[in-house]
């Protein structure tokens, strides 16, 4: 731990935006000049084991210089927050996050002074992040509201806070039934299970099948509700439009579930809240399509959102030339699946995906096909989709384009996928194609379905998620979106490689840029921008097109990668540009130092398939990414990239 008055020292040289005097410093710790000496240098031995290092500079002060992010992120935990789980974020995205839960968190007012020194940044660079997280709180209808000189407090429907605290104060993954979160400040554990044995036994006898992901977001609501509640805060009114769910059959089903819920943890809903409920099952209930026909399909779905479907995948076509828009199968589960998204989009419910990077990284011409169809929605509907929706969009049309490769040969394997039906049907089709001579793939299922399946009709489960019970056949556990590793598991079991195509020989000296010195996104495009314009490769409304395409979903893809391109096919030949930064910089939330600028020919999805397959190769790397980084010519930089 440190002492008092070198933390201090510390939390302002951390706040410093530039560099500053002994005497400034003196100043704002009421102490001498010659005291802020001594004690720099006890910090400075400090430091010097813990990823970072104090910078003088005779006649102009001292500045604080971060060299391992991870052992100074350590160092703050250990030195500050006393054994606390949470870590002082260093990065606007992750300030940002705070920020937001620390306004959901209180019905106090705010000072930006206070959120300055926890955070251990300036009072401009607060009110520099409180920009971004009014622009992200819009998205709820939620506003920060000025109080007294430099106070705030959020400001918005209950609904709506309600909404916005299920996407930020829970930590849900796929891999995970259970749910994490900050127990002191929403329910004990146990009534959370309670909660979740109510939902679970009502939904069974109504027969209603959610996703395990449908299932933690409706737990989640019902919590934050409860929570709300013993607080005095209630959904005061409904939309208008809520009166006609009083006769779906998802009204009635929320009315027992609350009953339940009233009984056991001693909390009294009014007709309100169950309205509400009943909202978050229309919201999230699975439509499975394997028993209607198509003639029922149609009269189960109405006008409408047939007619929007047939319109998403008519843009689709025209746009990206995917050869899929007569494919019955990906209309049929397009559609069942906006009905219920609809009532997300209307009611602004937030649906998180635990798979979208996955999904963005591995599948980004799907992903890009769920961009048009956001596009066409809100068109016609006028709702703004976020990107974990786009995400689940994007899962149908990679089903789609795996379905052109399935051969009719086929084998006996179950799937148990907790994501929904979206995520099950790629995985089913990526299966299909992959080892369409090794395995019949007989259907899928949830993980609280398992005891449910007839296992004298199955040889083998590939499931995405852990499966505690005993069952008496073989159980390859996999990721959603499927890596090597995935594949390496598979093949171990049966046998099969498959071959990589490379557009290695793409690479072109004139664009790769090394150990650039930006600091944002907007230099790093404004650099490429120039540099593309002077070869001729680019019109002048090229980097709007890739500004359009960032602000629908960051390009971002973990593993310190970027790869932005256009919102739509742009030049006349297909390149790639590379760009490597000197560090790391904020992007989208990620920290991103490895940027690949995509451009595909107009007209040409093959390209873009084979570059993103290369690509692949190298997210999939940090060891590639590292080497990459250090490179300082083109050369050096050719020898590593992936071949």
């Amino acid at each position: 731990m440190l002492e008092n008055r070198t933390g201090n020292l510390l939390k302002q040289l951390m706040a410093a935006e530039d560099l500053i005097t002994s005497e400034q410093l003196a100043k704002v710790l009421h102490v001498t000049s010659r005291t802020v000496r001594n004690d720099m240098k006890e910090l400075e031995s400090l430091l010097a084991v813990n990823g970072a290092k104090i910078k003088s500079v005779r006649g102009q002060g001292y500045q604080l210089i971060i060299e391992s992010d991870q052992l100074f992120r350590k160092f703050l935990k250990d030195s500050f927050q006393e054994g606390k789980d949470e870590i002082i974020p260093t990065l606007k995205g992750g300030r940002v996050h705070y920020i937001i839960n620390r306004l959901l968190l209180t019905d106090k007012n705010l000072k930006l002074e206070d959120l300055a020194d926890e955070l251990f940044i300036s009072k401009s660079t607060i009110q520099n992040d409180l920009k971004e997280v009014k622009e992200l709180l819009k998205s709820y209808d939620l506003k920060v509201e000025k109080t007294g000189n430099s106070g705030m407090r959020l400001k918005g429907e209950e609904v709506n806070l309600r909404f916005c605290m299920s996407e930020y104060l829970f930590n849900r993954k796929l891999d995970q039934t259970e749910l994490t979160y900050d127990p002191a400040t929403l329910l004990l554990n146990e009534e959370l299970t309670a909660i979740r044995t109510i939902i679970l036994e009502q939904i069974r006898i109504a027969a209603i099948t959610l996703s395990d992901i449908s299932l933690n977001n409706l737990v989640v609501h019902i919590v934050i509700a409860c929570k709300r509640i013993r607080e005095g805060n209630y959904i005061s009114a409904i939309p208008k439009e809520t009166n006609e769910i009083t006769v779906e059959k998802e009204y009635a089903v929320s009315k027992k579930i609350v009953g339940k819920i009233e009984n056991t943890l001693h909390v009294e809903f009014p007709e309100t809240e169950v309205a509400y409920i009943a909202i978050h099952l229309l919201g999230t209930k699975l439509m499975s399509h394997h028993a209607l026909t198509d003639g029922e399909v149609l009269d189960f779905i109405d006008e409408r959102i047939l007619s929007l479907t047939a319109n998403i995948l008519k843009e689709v076509e025209h746009k990206m030339n995917l050869q899929i828009e007569q494919d019955k199968e990906l209309f049929t589960g397009l559609s069942l699946h906006l009905k219920p998204a609809i009532n997300r989009f209307r009611y602004k419910m937030n649906l998180r995906n635990p798979l979208l990077d996955d999904i963005k990284s591995n599948y980004p011409i799907p992903f890009e096909a769920g961009v048009v169809s956001a596009g066409v929605i809100k068109k016609e509907l006028g709702y703004d989709i976020h990107e974990n929706e786009i995400a689940f969009l994007a899962l149908h049309f990679g089903a789609a384009m795996e379905r052109k490769k399935v051969s009719s040969k086929k084998k006996r394997c179950m799937i148990v996928c907790a994501s929904g039906v979206g995520s099950a049907n790629l995985l089913y089709y990526k299966l299909k194609s992959q080892y369409s001579s090794e395995l019949e793939m007989i259907g899928t299922t949830e993980l609280y379905k398992v005891k449910e399946i007839n296992f004298s009709e199955v040889d083998l489960i590939i499931s995405t998620i852990p499966i505690k019970e005993d069952i008496p056949v073989p159980v390859i556990e996999v990721n959603t979106i499927l890596g090597d590793r995935d594949f390496a598991k598979i093949n171990g079991a049966l046998y099969s490689k498959k071959a990589k195509t490379s557009a290695y020989s793409s690479i072109r000296e004139e664009l790769v840029f090394l150990q650039k010195p930006f600091d944002t996104k907007e230099e790093i495009f404004a650099f490429l921008e120039a540099e593309l314009l002077s070869l001729d490769l680019i019109n002048n409304s090229f980097m709007d097109h890739v500004r359009e395409r960032e602000k629908v979903s960051p390009t971002c893809f973990g593993n310190m990668v970027a790869i932005p391109h256009p919102n739509t096919p742009q030049t006349d030949k297909t390149f790639w540009a590379f760009c490597t930064l000197q560090k790391p910089i904020d992007w989208g939330g990620k920290h991103v130092q490895f940027i690949c600028l995509l451009s595909v020919q107009k007209n040409s999805t093959g390209d873009f398939q084979e570059l993103y397959d290369v690509l692949g190769d190298v997210l999939d790397s940090p060891t590639i990414i590292q080497h990459l980084l250090k490179c300082k010519s083109f050369s050096e930089f050719k020898s590593v990239f992936p071949s």
